[in-house]
């Protein structure tokens, strides 16, 4: 298996990220081949675990669209094993979270209570929470509702807003 492995990466059909780890390289018409895929190198590295996991801050708040920012370093709080993984120019950096900080983790809720962690109350118009809104399903919000009484006290009221029902 190692070998036919190795074999595929050195004809250029698929990209050794890391020992173990392996990619199909993707062509960009522009920029030419594109760097990995962060969330599947991650989802990859925790197949098999036990621990939960859950992206936190600026790449939770960019992957919903709340924030322009792309990081350089995408933290990813787990309950597992604390580690730094480096997948060429960008850091996955696995830092051991507490489980009040784990709420929703590996779920579409986990990733907005993280996103709205990183922005803060100040950060959050109505305008960006009426967008963010917009954009979550159902199930989402009723998961939200549902995890809001194990949330900070701050952070409460946010939730509340995002899953109240629309007056028709």
């Amino acid at each position: 298996m190692r070998q036919a492995l190795s074999r595929l990466a050195k004809a250029g059909k698929i990209r050794r990220i890391r020992q173990g780890l392996y990619d199909l390289p993707r062509k960009h018409p522009i920029i030419g081949q594109t760097a990995p895929d962060p969330m599947a190198a991650v989802r990859a590295l925790m197949k098999g675990s036990q621990a939960q996991w859950q992206v936190s801050g600026a790449y939770a708040a960019n992957l919903l669209g709340l924030s322009e920012q792309v990081p350089a370093r995408i933290v990813i709080l787990t309950d597992g094993v604390p580690r730094r993984v480096s997948l060429g120019k960008l850091t996955l950096t696995f830092r051991r979270a507490a489980p009040r900080n784990l709420v929703g983790a590996g779920r579409p809720a986990g990733l907005v209570i993280q996103a709205l962690r990183h922005l803060r109350p100040a950060g959050l118009d109505d305008a960006r929470l009426s967008e963010l809104r917009s954009r979550l399903d159902q199930s989402t919000r009723d998961e939200l509702a549902e995890l809001t009484p194990k949330l900070a006290a701050w952070m409460q009221p946010l939730v509340k807003r995002l899953t109240k029902e629309e007056k028709a």
